[in-house]
């Protein structure tokens, strides 16, 4: 379930308690199911709990891989229910560690935004911008969300457009511009009484919501395993009769990448790719009471993987890195058209 849908259609305290479990079964995941269990919480209300599972992540012995996100995370949460003193600690401490994830830096900047502090919003928004994106020629898909949020403070400052700004308005692709979007004035034609007007913000406010769904992670996605050339090898060393599916590591490469092309083409959508590692599978073999030499387990294992949060979006964005590891971009490798 995800954490973005309304209190009228999921229990959201069900499903972070759902989430907990599941942590507990898998604690190398740990970091991104309770997450997405603090997110439950916040809708739900239960704010102090949410703290409680950000806490439980940073004073954890084992090592988080977005730690500053979680701290970032745990700084919104806080000013929501009072803790302002604490939450602006917290953010001047993100600031200062200059985070690599674009995510944090927009979490801190949306929490100053959404409390009227726009000058702190701004400068936060250009000081992530700036450590990110300098040199960058081409802004990686998780760096718009930095940008737009910039665009948007800027806007409601008055501030004339900067060379970031046009950036953004040349990666935003929704039919309504940027400008549109962000102008500050749109929130008086909400209350006029002229249809015309009224119709033109709900089109404004339907491109909005589109280019938000589309920024968020979707966490079930139709998932393709794919395995790393060691882990491929291990894994056909250890269960010979698996050749069977991956005659060679090339081929299974681009096994991949056709499968996905045909569903793409089929008009499925929500597709991405799991990576597994032979440890992990012979996890989830043993949990199924299985062998791993059964080759009907891997659909299954892709599966389980992906709803664990471990599935990454295909294809790539533009400027990305291929997803086959071969640290080229995208284009140049399994991108590519014949």
């Amino acid at each position: 379930m995800r954490p973005d849908t309304s209190a009228e259609n999921v229990d959201h305290n069900a499903e972070a308690a759902r989430l907990e479990r599941t942590a507990g079964l898998y604690p190398e995941d740990a970091e991104h199911l309770l997450v997405q269990a603090a997110a439950h919480l916040e809708l739900s209300g239960e704010r102090p709990r949410a703290t409680s599972l950000y806490d439980s992540l940073l004073s954890s012995s084992t090592p988080l891989e977005n730690p500053q996100l979680v701290r970032a995370l745990k700084a919104a949460n806080l000013w929501e229910y009072g803790h302002e003193a604490e939450a602006r600690a917290i953010i001047e401490g993100v600031r200062a560690s200059s985070p690599r994830d674009p995510a944090a830096w927009v979490i801190v900047a949306e929490a100053l935004e959404s409390h009227d502090e726009l000058e702190a919003a701004q400068e936060t928004f250009t000081q992530g911008a700036r450590f990110l994106l300098t040199g960058v020629s081409e802004p990686p898909y998780a760096t718009y969300p930095l940008l737009f949020g910039r665009h948007r403070v800027r806007r409601m400052l008055g501030l004339g457009h900067d060379d970031w700004d046009a950036l953004a308005d040349t990666l935003h692709t929704a039919p309504v511009s940027l400008d549109e979007l962000h102008d500050p004035k749109r929130v008086w034609s909400l209350g006029s009484s002229n249809p015309a007007e009224l119709q033109a913000e709900i089109a404004r406010l339907q491109s909005e919501l589109t280019t938000a769904r589309e920024a968020l992670s979707r966490p079930f996605p139709v998932a393709i395993l794919h395995w790393p050339a060691a882990e491929l090898t291990e894994l056909l060393s250890a269960y010979p009769t698996l050749s069977e599916e991956y005659p060679s590591h090339e081929e299974h490469l681009a096994t991949i990448e056709a499968s996905l092309r045909e569903l793409a083409a089929s008009g499925t959508p929500n597709l991405g790719i799991v990576t597994g590692t032979v440890p992990s599978y012979e996890a989830f073999a043993a949990s199924e009471a299985s062998s791993p030499a059964d080759a009907t387990l891997l659909p299954q294992y892709a599966t389980t993987l992906a709803a664990r949060g471990r599935a990454v979006a295909w294809p790539p964005q533009r400027g990305d890195v291929c997803w086959c590891g071969s640290g080229r971009g995208y284009g140049e490798c399994h991108g590519a058209r014949e």
